[in-house]
């Protein structure tokens, strides 16, 4: 159904004439006339749009016709739109692929006569293409013709979900992709939902012992040197790998350990026993208590990037590793290993796909070494840091960042597992703090971050939007699993209960705090199910996930797909 048909249909099932629906929108009678007749049509996300659909609203309950503004708003923008997809999808495809490929946006700019910077206002939700089905019909043609090479294929297969031989064919390419880019499917937020879900669950202190890192004892081997080496393969650098590790803690050396490595992942992991024995061996230099600086491969499909986090979110934990990223990635020629540590380094490179013919050293001369840790230091100035990791070790620094960040543009969002804390009433909070039997001195704590978290709200407030998030909980639920305080920002890791009595009053405090003030929004999500986690967003700036069970930790980002997949996330419904 076109433009114009949707409207006439709307005015026939509402009965109103022309005149009526010019009357209620303050759109003239010629401008109603040409819409009806098709000769004319308001843009998508316009004004005029917005205040023909506010007077057929208006038409709909003076009628008494249960039918919404935002329904009518969808109904029309769908009408004005080339394909059956809705622009938020549109735009989370469409950053799918160019963050995934890595994409230049000034050659695709170029290919399909787009200003790149009217890409980067799609890109962001700024902007809409005016034709979607030319658009889709461009930007995948690029591709097919630019992102031809097997590694491409791979992720496009995982991104859009059909096998590495379905794209065999240029034609099949073309038209999987066009019909995925059309879409309405999501594979980010399903890789999101999993991967957020996992950390909610996530208990470091039971990975501890699982894994035994209490009990591991750091080997003492007098006069142990290791001897260089050269491994061929991808089996023969997985034994690298191990010795390079071996080394590195044998050694009386403490400085920082340098990781790099962009061989595909699912080269790196078919073996389950070597990937055991690789996280064995990080596990090991953070016992030992060396820094790691590692910079992660993120040119891959955002499923495996996420995977790849997740077995490093818990050491991240430890304190003792920074993580970082190439914005620029665009060698897909060779793939390169580069570790280094006190007195040893692992080096190599393969062509990308061929990796049973890459060669890798063990290098253990010391200038040698000295050359490498230069090489590093080099890598690292080119790479961005790709999380700021705030723990109760630098919470002064959360806080500073937290008085900074008050003070610039953007709307706030937040996914909150509990009720928001800066919501709460002085009184109220004494009174869950008395029963829970908290120390005076944490009760000073919480006590001086309420106070904060109250002014550093108010102060976003006064010019951006800030809207909360949080889970329905039914009585019932409660019941089964009572609500804890939202107190994250403390750094106190201590559960503290509600009764439903004192959930209710902060429920009403809430509301209350929504009504008396303008730009704050509040709202439920029967689906939304985390118990120990939360997220936070700065729209088109950065994005922070959080955990609350010990130890207390924020994970800040500003990495272009971590922040739209979290500002874009949608709790899936469970069943």
């Amino acid at each position: 159904m076109n433009f114009s048909e949707q409207l006439n249909h709307y005015i026939k099932d509402f009965s109103c004439s022309s005149q009526e629906l010019a009357n209620a929108s303050g759109i003239s009678p010629a401008v109603i006339s040409r819409y009806r007749s098709n000769q004319r049509k308001p843009k998508l996300k316009s004004s005029a749009l917005d205040t023909l659909s506010n007077g057929l609203a208006k038409i709909a309950t003076k009628n008494g016709i249960n039918v919404t503004k935002e329904m009518i708003l969808k109904d029309l923008s769908l009408s004005l739109n080339d394909v059956p997809i809705e622009f938020s999808q549109l735009r989370n495809n469409f950053n799918a692929v160019i963050s995934s490929l890595n994409i230049n946006i000034s050659k695709l700019s170029n290919f399909i006569f787009i200003d790149s910077s009217l890409l980067s206002k799609i890109r962001s939700g700024q902007h809409t293409p005016s034709n979607p089905v030319k658009f889709i019909e461009s930007v995948s043609t690029y591709i097919v013709q630019n992102y031809n090479d097997t590694n491409s294929k791979e992720i496009i297969s995982s991104i859009i979900n059909c096998k590495i031989n379905d794209l065999e064919n240029n034609s099949n390419y073309l038209e999987l992709l066009k019909k995925w880019m059309s879409s309405n499917t999501s594979s980010n937020n399903t890789a999101i939902n999993s991967f957020l879900n996992n950390l909610d669950n996530f208990d470091l202190e039971e990975y501890i012992r699982v894994i035994k890192f209490d009990e591991m004892k750091i080997p003492f081997i007098p006069f142990y040197n290791p001897t260089a080496k050269t491994y061929t393969g991808i089996e023969e650098m997985r034994i690298g790998e191990l010795d390079f590790f071996k080394a590195t803690v044998m050694s009386k050396s403490a400085e920082p350990v340098f990781m790099y490595n962009d061989v595909p992942m699912k080269e790196l992991v078919q073996d389950k026993e070597w990937a055991k024995k690789y996280m064995f061996g990080i596990a090991m230099i953070l016992k030992k208590g060396l820094h790691i600086n590692i910079i992660h491969t993120l040119n891959r499909p955002f499923k495996e990037i996420l995977l790849g986090l997740e077995n490093w979110i818990p050491l991240y934990m430890t304190g003792q590793i920074s993580g970082y990223y190439f914005k620029n990635f665009g060698d897909n020629i060779y793939t390169h290993t580069n570790y280094v540590s006190g007195t040893v380094a692992l080096t190599g490179e393969s062509v990308r796909n061929h990796q049973e013919l890459g060669r890798y050293y063990l290098i253990t001369n010391k200038k040698d070494v000295e050359y490498y840790k230069e090489k590093s230091k080099l890598l690292l100035s080119k790479a961005s840091s790709l999380f700021k990791i705030y723990t109760d070790f630098s919470k002064e620094d959360y806080y500073n960042f937290q008085k900074m960040d008050s003070t610039y543009s953007g709307k706030r969002k937040r996914i909150l597992c509990s009720l928001p804390f800066h919501t709460i009433s002085e009184d109220l909070l004494l009174r869950i703090l008395k029963h829970n039997n908290i120390s005076e001195v944490d009760t000073k704590k919480i006590l001086l971050r309420l106070k904060k978290n109250k002014e550093l709200v108010e102060k976003i407030l006064e010019q951006n939007i800030f809207e909360d998030i949080v889970p329905e909980i039914s009585k019932e639920s409660f019941e089964n699993s009572p609500a804890c305080l939202s107190i994250i920002d403390t750094f106190i890791d201590t559960k503290i209960y509600y009764t439903y009595e004192e959930y209710l009053e902060h429920l009403n405090l809430l509301k209350e705090y929504e009504n008396n003030h303008k730009n704050y929004i509040f709202k439920t999500d029967v689906n939304l199910t985390f118990k120990n986690i939360q997220i936070t967003i700065c729209e088109n700036k950065w994005a922070m996930f959080s955990k609350n069970t010990h130890p207390v930790i924020h994970f800040y980002t500003t990495h272009p797909t971590l922040c739209e997949s979290l500002e874009n996330f949608t709790p899936l419904i469970i069943d």
